[in-house]
């Protein structure tokens, strides 16, 4: 696994503890400590139906995102549904609690509802939680006013309250959206260090395949340069002309070997038998059947008795490509004089040449294993 991927799944874990953290401390206030300060104040309130009511909402609320945590699902388009059941829930229970009990441990709802509205809204940016516990307590207080009970004693102890009721659940949303912006810095320092990974090994890549192709080229290319260069082979000789014109054919296929297409054989003949048809050779190449891509090494044995062929050439050309799932075979007419192709490289190709009267025939075939 890359680096980016391993971060990513570090970051995915962290979020999920973080949830499952945040889940464990809604339930235990709302049905722990809640729940006891509801039964053990039951008799103060004029409506226990409607507290319990309320209790129940939050509980259920809570129930969903346990069920969305072991799925490893968000709530996605239910955060709205979710956020509206914990503030009917907080309406209800605000408006049917005893006089002088707001902010008190009868008002159980109070801390509740901001710890469940934070589970809700996990995965949301932080100025959507903020903006959500702020509603909650404007609610709060304004419960406060419509009571009746504004009074120095009530919004002091209000006051006091909201420093754990509000800041409490502020403090985590904030260290959630912390933790996931240095997820994603991370996730993205490892993306980059990644990239410059990948862009180095395609570099080293290139350098070896071209210093490959040199060493490919030196035992026969480089010493036919060397000749016209030094002037110890004539570029009249006829065999040095045929030997010019093969090691052409060799560096177009070489070429031709590194381009990213269907066919890489067929491509690779084309090449071939370019260099023929510069010299005025009519070549024909035909193409049957379907095969498998055979390598790199399978298809320079494949186009060596062709390109031999095809090189030496004096007016006409036939190549024909036959394959199949068990067979690709290569073969060359044409009007030359008879010259063998070089040897095989690979066990799995079978080279055959017959020739005569001014014309030469050459096979090569391969059976996949």
């Amino acid at each position: 696994m890359s680096g980016a991927g391993e971060d990513e799944q570090t970051r995915i874990k962290l979020q999920r503890g973080l949830r499952i953290a945040t889940l464990f401390l809604a339930v235990l206030t709302n049905n722990v400590l809640g729940m006891l300060n509801l039964v053990r104040h039951r008799e103060a309130y004029e409506i226990p139906a409607a507290q319990f009511g309320a209790m129940a909402a939050l509980t259920v609320v809570l129930a969903t995102e346990a069920v969305l945590v072991a799925r490893r699902r968000p709530w996605g388009a239910l955060c709205l549904p979710g956020a509206a059941v914990v503030f009917g829930a907080a309406v209800l229970s605000y408006r049917t609690l005893p006089e002088g009990s707001i902010s008190t441990t009868v008002d159980w709802m109070f801390a509740s509802a901001g710890w469940v509205l934070v589970v809700v809204l996990f995965d949301r940016p932080l100025r959507t939680v903020v903006a959500a516990l702020v509603l909650n307590e404007l609610l709060a207080l304004g419960n406060i006013f419509l009571a009746g009970e504004a009074n120095l004693a009530t919004l002091t102890r209000f006051a006091t309250t909201t420093v754990t009721v509000f800041g409490l659940p502020l403090v985590v949303a904030v260290v959630v959206v912390v933790l996931g912006r240095m997820g994603a810095e991370a996730a993205r320092a490892a993306r980059e260090l990644e990239r410059a990974r990948t862009a180095e090994a395609v570099a080293n890549a290139a350098r070896r395949r071209r210093t490959q192709r040199f060493t490919e080229l030196a035992g026969t290319t480089v010493p036919l340069l060397e000749g016209l260069a030094d002037g110890s082979l004539k570029p009249s000789d006829p065999l040095v002309q045929r030997d010019s014109a093969i090691e052409a054919a060799r560096m177009r296929r070489l070429f031709a070997e590194t381009d990213t297409v269907e066919n890489p054989l067929l491509h690779e003949l084309r090449h071939c038998a370019d260099i023929a048809d510069r010299k005025g050779v009519e070549v024909e190449l035909d193409a049957r059947g379907q095969w498998p891509v055979p390598p790199v090494a399978v298809r320079r044995d494949l186009t060596d008795a062709a390109l031999t062929a095809l090189a030496t050439a004096q007016s006409w050309a036939r190549v024909t490509v036959v394959g199949s799932g068990d067979l690709v075979a290569v073969s060359v007419v044409a009007d030359s004089e008879e010259s063998a192709a070089p040897p095989p490289a690979t066990p799995d190709v079978r080279v055959e040449t017959f020739g005569g009267d001014g014309t030469v025939w050459m096979e090569a075939q391969w059976r996949p294993a």
